[in-house]
This record gives structure tokens, sequence and C-alpha cells, in this order.
């Protein structure tokens, strides 16, 4: 009997000191997208040959621009899903002085 009132103060101590871990996948946490959103519809009209209005139609404001000159804009798109790796995906387009886009990069961060 002493032994059975030992062992349930024991699992009772192991789930009050494993925290919220325990719970992790019964509460809700709301995916978190941030920067701009990109559609495989959307980048897949890119084109090199572009003028910049073009590409503000299709895509939107980029989330930053060179800092050196208007002829490199970034466009990130990170995601955050409620219980899974986070995503990140950055498109580079690059601009002449003419501005017509003249290349187009696209990378993906591995996940964390």
């Amino acid at each position: 009997m002493r032994f059975s009132k030992y062992l349930i103060v024991a699992t009772l101590t192991t789930v009050f000191l494993s925290g919220c871990s325990f719970f992790e996948y019964i509460i809700y946490r709301p995916d978190i997208n941030q920067g701009n959103y990109m559609t495989e519809t959307e980048t897949s009209k890119l084109q090199v040959g572009q003028t910049k209005q073009q590409v503000l139609y299709i895509m939107g404001t980029p989330m930053l621009k060179s800092a050196f000159g208007d002829n490199v804009w970034y466009y990130v798109l990170r995601e955050n899903p409620h219980h899974g790796h986070v995503n990140q995906t950055t498109y580079t387009l690059t601009f002449n002085n003419s501005d017509v886009l003249i290349d187009i990069k696209s990378d993906t961060l591995p996940h964390n």
C-alpha cells in the first residue's frame, strides 16, 4: 500500500514537472505567416524582360529593396505552422538601369 502511494506521487510529480510539453499537441497554436504572401501561380508569371510595374502588379510591393540602389528587390515569405517546421522562401529580383527584370533567384531555407 505504501509503495502505491509513492508510485502515484512520483507519477503526478513527473507530469507536473514536465510542464506544458505534455499537452503540447492539445493546445491550439495558430499558423504564423510573415512577409509577402506568394503562390505558385504568381511566381510562375515572373519572366525575365518584365518591367518593374509588371512585377509590382504580379507580386505586390517587395519586402526589401537594395540599400545601394533600387535595382534589387527581395520578396520573403516565412511560414510557421502551428506544430511544424519553419519554412522560408526568398525571391531575389534584379533589374537593370532601364527598370527591366534581368535575373530571378529563388532560395528556400532548410528546416530548423
